[in-house]
């Protein structure tokens, strides 16, 4: 049921039950298990474009957090029964377990027009007894629920306890390069395995790290990771990340990171029409002329001048530039310090799941950290 009055019937998938947050569409054709698993999907009612879903099956390894994040999820054929020598149990049994109501055997292509035409709006899932009640009944209880502009939800699915990753543990021989402080606004497993794999120890915080906890560190760059809600809501983020730039320290940031850092720079944020969400999003590189194939999931955008370098509302950061456009729609996805070591990108350059054109993102800020300590040891 969507919050306009426009309903789709179908068959229960996975747990039995209501399921209520904003609809919106995933336009990947695989990578399923680390969709549901990304914590920027929080409190999201999620529609897979690509018609078979659970087709190779759920296992422990692709999981990219501790659970499944997405509120409901919404499915054209699912899988009767997986295939695939990876697969240790299927994708309803996962759902089910961990009480995500889902459905089957709806429409995916006639909602996905829909919201593209009217854009992500509050809907639910109603199955067993939950489902009986009238149209009307229903259409009243997904209205009343909250929107997601105005919603603060990286406290909720960060991390309580700060952990480390080391580059030993992923391939990485000899002694850390670096140190990186990484803070979790809701992080993909695969990120600081990124870092690792490039000999860099990644000390991850919770999202309620203040500038003291970070300093304990005395780290050689900040990350902000991707994460879910409105960045309109983050202040105390943004007065952190001002603070460390203030201290000249290396950042970089992606997703809900590159909005902080383009509201940390004084420029406000948005709410997209129906957002982008997908492993297919095409985005220039500007610097460079090219054009990467970039995994993406974000609903909100920065809110920046396209047209060259200029000095940032915050003055005392100097000059940044929009580093990365949308090819779809224009949308700012990167900024570029030109006077402080710091940038970022809206899109998810892990490539867990997703394409391996924007792996350079994190050689590029090894590049910028080693930059910075060679400047600091002259």
């Amino acid at each position: 049921m969507l919050e306009d009055g426009r309903s789709f019937r179908g068959r229960s998938y996975g747990a039995t039950g209501t399921a209520q947050g904003e609809a919106v569409f995933a336009t990947g054709m695989t990578g399923y298990q680390e969709t549901i698993t990304d914590p920027s999907y929080a409190r999201q009612l999620v529609v897979q474009t690509a018609p078979h879903i659970g087709n190779t099956g759920v296992n422990t390894d692709d999981a990219e957090s501790r659970r499944i994040w997405v509120a409901g999820y919404i499915v054209r054929d699912a899988a009767r029964k997986p295939s695939n020598w990876r697969s240790e149990r299927t994708l309803d049994e996962d759902l089910a377990a961990q009480g995500v109501v889902g459905i089957s055997g709806v429409d995916t292509r006639a909602i996905t027009r829909h919201l593209r035409e009217r854009g992500a709006m509050k809907a639910g899932i109603f199955s067993g007894e939950a489902a009986l009640r009238s149209d009307a009944e229903l259409l009243a209880e997904v209205r009343a629920q909250e929107s997601m502009a105005g919603s603060r939800l990286a406290e909720e699915v960060s991390i309580e306890a700060s952990y480390v990753v080391e580059p030993s543990a992923h391939g990485w021989d000899g002694e850390p390069l670096f140190t990186v402080a990484a803070l979790d606004l809701g992080i993909k497993s695969m990120t600081p395995v990124r870092f690792a794999e490039r000999g860099v120890r990644v000390h991850v915080l919770p999202a309620s790290a203040t500038l003291e906890d970070v300093r304990a560190l005395n780290p050689d760059g900040v990350f902000m990771s991707n994460g879910p809600g409105d960045p309109a809501t983050a202040d105390n983020q943004v007065k952190l990340l001002r603070d460390v730039l203030d201290t000249g320290t290396p950042f970089f940031g992606i997703c809900f990171g590159n909005q902080i850092l383009g509201r940390a720079l004084g420029f406000g944020t948005y709410k997209l029409p129906y957002g982008h969400r997908g492993i297919n999003q095409p985005v220039l590189d500007r610097r460079t002329g090219k054009v990467e194939i970039t995994s993406q999931n974000h609903g909100f955008a920065v809110d920046a001048p396209l047209d060259g370098p200029v000095t940032a509302p915050e003055a005392r950061f100097g000059t940044v530039e929009v580093s990365h456009i949308s090819l779809n729609d224009n949308v700012v996805e990167g900024l570029a310090c030109l006077d402080i070591p710091a940038f970022s990108v809206q899109y998810h350059p892990e490539a867990a799941a997703g394409p391996h054109d924007s792996a350079y993102l994190f050689d590029r800020f090894v590049d910028l950290m080693a930059s910075s300590k060679n400047k600091e040891s002259r």
